[in-house]
């Protein structure tokens, strides 16, 4: 049996450093870019555990679920963490972190989320980052969700550890991820006895065995298949243009929120203020006593392929996520959306204008 997908010429270390030279583009960053064989959890984790071990005392900002997620690595690694959870309907300010500095000027950690799809906010991180700067903190972003939705500049940001992932905005694999490390954290993984090594988790691994070898040979067998494909997604962002594929979110983001406002029967945009409303998702509040995830399954059951999610966890029942990014980030994918959910509405005995 042939395929276009089985027999494949093995992907070539030339070749992979290439697609790791395009993403470093994608960020403007002269910052060291490792293309990690997995989704983008593992280099998420990777960078927690590198970098982060007892005398760590970490700021760890909690805009959403993954937020949550990085203070249960930091502690599991042995860092003290100072919680800033921020009510999801909203954002973190540049004010706040300086608080929080000030506050516990022992910090020398910061770890946040960029855009949080799961709850629709997105936060200032270039503000953040000069805050983070002068404090002389090491900067750890999530941009998995933000990365071709809306600027990510790691390199003026002054973001240390970076991660993004193709399989939202960029309308790419799951498979891959990637992340930008600054010298100094390589140099704080280096001098940390509890970064791990030999292992899938490792970044000092791609360093010495990768990067400081001069890129001639691989550590293992790299995901062909999702390399593949990442390389063929960064081509299409190119031909597009960047600004062109973050103008699309930012179309479809601002025509979901007034088109929700403008269908009435109490569905209203999750978060209040559209400046802190992230361009790749927008989550909306369902009307009292109305259900998201019986409302959300009305409206995919009028057509399964929208873009349509309930949120998780406690937000089920109040949540909707209209998820256009990548492909979906269209506006005729919004007004379908927004007319599944009015006709839902209208089942639910709720009438719009």
């Amino acid at each position: 049996m042939t395929h276009p997908f089985l027999d494949l010429a093995p992907l070539s270390a030339e070749r992979f450093a290439s697609i790791e030279e395009r993403v470093a583009r994608l960020l403007a960053t002269e910052q060291d870019v490792v293309i990690m064989q997995g989704e983008a959890l593992l280099p998420l984790e990777g960078a927690i555990r590198g970098t982060a071990g007892p005398g760590t005392t970490a700021l760890n900002v909690i805009t959403g679920p993954y937020g949550q997620t990085f203070g249960d690595w930091l502690r599991d690694c042995g860092a003290e963490v100072i919680d800033l959870p921020v009510p999801f309907h909203t954002a973190v300010t540049a004010a706040q972190i300086v608080d929080a500095l000030a506050e516990h000027p022992e910090i020398d950690f910061v770890s946040l989320v960029h855009a949080e799809a799961a709850t629709g906010n997105t936060n200032p991180v270039a503000e953040i980052g000069e805050v983070v700067r002068r404090h002389g903190a090491l900067f750890y972003l999530d941009a998995v969700a933000s990365i071709g939705a809306e600027p990510v500049l790691p390199d003026a940001w002054g973001v240390d550890l970076c991660v993004i992932g193709a399989q939202k905005a960029m309308g790419g694999p799951a498979g891959v991820s990637a992340v930008s490390v600054s010298e100094r954290a390589w140099a704080r993984m280096a001098a940390n006895p509890r970064a791990p090594r030999r292992s899938y988790l490792s970044l000092l691994d791609w360093k010495e065995r990768w990067i400081d070898a001069g890129r001639r040979a691989l550590l293992h067998a790299p995901a062909q298949l999702e390399m593949l494909a990442l390389e063929a997604c960064l081509a299409r962002i190119e031909e597009e243009g960047l600004d062109s594929v973050m103008t699309r979110h930012a179309s479809a983001a601002a025509a979901t929120r007034a088109g929700a406002v403008a269908l009435g029967g109490g569905l209203e945009p999750y978060v209040h203020k559209a400046t802190e409303a992230a361009p790749v998702a927008t989550t909306l509040r369902t009307p009292s006593g109305v259900d998201a995830s019986a409302l959300v399954a009305k409206a995919l059951s009028l057509n399964p392929e929208l873009p349509l999610a309930a949120g998780g966890g406690a937000l089920a029942g109040e949540m909707i996520r209209v998820n256009h990014y990548g492909p979906a980030a269209r506006l005729d994918v919004v007004e379908s959306c927004l007319a599944a959910l009015g006709a839902a509405l209208g089942e639910f005995g709720v009438r719009g204008r």
